[in-house]
Order: C-alpha cells, then structure tokens, then sequence
C-alpha cells in the first residue's frame, strides 16, 4: 500500500509555522516513515504536481497567489491551512485597515510602484479556496501539528478544541490576567495551546481565532467588571482580527 503524498506550500508569511515542523525533530521521522513529503521549499529542491495532502502556511496577498493555491486545491484530497496567516490571515491582514497604495509607499519608498512589489488585500486561505481542516497559532504548536497530521493519515478526523483559551488558564490554576490590567481576548479566542500567553504573564493576543460561538454575554460582563467598554476590547482584536477591508476599484 503507497504512502500518502504530502506536499507543504508557503504564502505570505515568515515561515515560522514551517520551523516549528522541523521543531518535531525525532518525531518528524516517525511522520516521513509513514508519509511521503513529495514537495517542502523549506526542507527540499524537489517538487511534484500529484500529492493527497496540501499543508498550506501564509496568507493570500496577490492575484497570482489566488490561482496557485486554487490549482494546489484542485490537486489536492485534504488541504490543510497551517499558522494564522493561513487560517486567518494573520498579521498580514493588518494592511487591509489602510489604502494600499499608501501602505505601498509607507513600506517600498520610492520603489511602491515596481511591477513585482504590486499587491491585493490579504485573505486567509478559506476566503480563497475550500479548507479541509485548520492548525492555529502564531507559530503553531508542534505537538497539535503532529496529532494533526498523524489522524489524517491515519483517515481519522482531528479534534480541534471548540472553547475558549479561559477553559485553559482556569485548567492551569492561572491568575487572570485582566486582574494584572490587561485586556485580553482568552475569552473569544479558540484554545488549543494551553493558554501559553497567559502562563507567563501575558494577554491572549488571539492567534487562534474566534472560536465559532464565542460567548458574547460572558465577554461582556468581563469588559464591565474592569470599568471597559467595547471598543477597548476591539481595540486588541485588530492585531489578529482585521477583517477584509475596503479596495482601490
């Protein structure tokens, strides 16, 4: 029996999802003994057209991008979104806030407008294509990533944590971090990486995206107990958040 085809692409991102893979580093072997890796820019020169599995990190930024993951998904059985710039778009969706041509000229100078520096309003790879399933994180967490990909191997279909990051810090005994002052968004953002921001003192930043019912009501009273309002919440949800914004047409 052949092994699965595997092939793993990269967008717009840092390719730090990527890094956190080779992070596996004995474990990755156990993987590739079971998986064929056919196509990996990172790890590999080779590259092939006939794969089951696509693994797709980064975000959509361009028109050209559009038709190359749209032909990754036609090839593809499974496509899998890795990392928030592919899951949400990620911090990259930042500059859907803004014109593009200033954003442009605020980050190439005088070269904003050379033909290759040309650019589109950043989508996350569900608004583009059909995703199968999503690894969150910003980077993702290596051992979700391995379970991951082991069910799908496997024909199994992995269980992504449907709760919010408060689940998790109450889990771990943690001290709220909204008691330290800071507005966090652990009560809206999906869990899964055992509240690893909070562990160490800081505020869910909200990489992993919304969770699909977020409970509003309970937010709410969060946001009143500390003397906040709504927009303060908003106001940390833009990092991670940024929706499609306006185009230049």
């Amino acid at each position: 029996m052949s092994k699965p085809r595997v092939a793993i692409f990269d967008f717009a991102c840092c390719e730090g999802c990527q890094l956190q893979i080779v992070n596996l580093e004995e474990e990755i072997l156990d993987l590739l003994g079971v998986a064929d890796v056919v196509e990996w820019r990172e790890a590999m020169s080779e590259q092939s057209h006939d794969y089951d599995i696509a693994i797709i990190e980064g975000s959509i930024t361009r028109p050209e991008d559009e038709e190359k993951i749209q032909i990754i998904r036609s090839r593809a059985k499974i496509l899998v979104a890795l990392g928030a710039c592919a899951t949400i778009g990620g911090i990259n969706k930042l500059k859907n806030n803004f014109d593009l041509d200033d954003v442009k000229k605020c980050v190439y100078k005088e070269d904003a407008d050379m033909p290759h520096l040309e650019t589109a309003m950043t989508k996350a790879v569900d608004e583009v294509v059909k995703v199968d399933y999503k690894i969150h994180g910003c980077p993702i967490d290596k051992k979700e990533f391995a379970y991951v990909v082991k069910c799908l191997l496997l024909g199994k279909k992995p269980e992504i944590p449907e709760y919010p990051v408060c689940v998790e810090c109450k889990a771990q005994g943690n001290i709220c971090v909204w008691e330290r002052g800071q507005i966090c968004l652990g009560p809206i953002t999906r869990a899964g990486c055992g509240s690893r921001c909070p562990s160490v003192g800081f505020r869910c930043f909200g990489c992993r995206g919304y969770i699909d019912k977020p409970n509003v009501t309970a937010a709410k009273d969060v946001i009143e107990k500390y003397g906040l309002t709504v927009e303060d919440l908003k106001s940390k949800m833009v990092l991670f958040g940024s929706a499609q914004g306006p185009t230049n047409e």
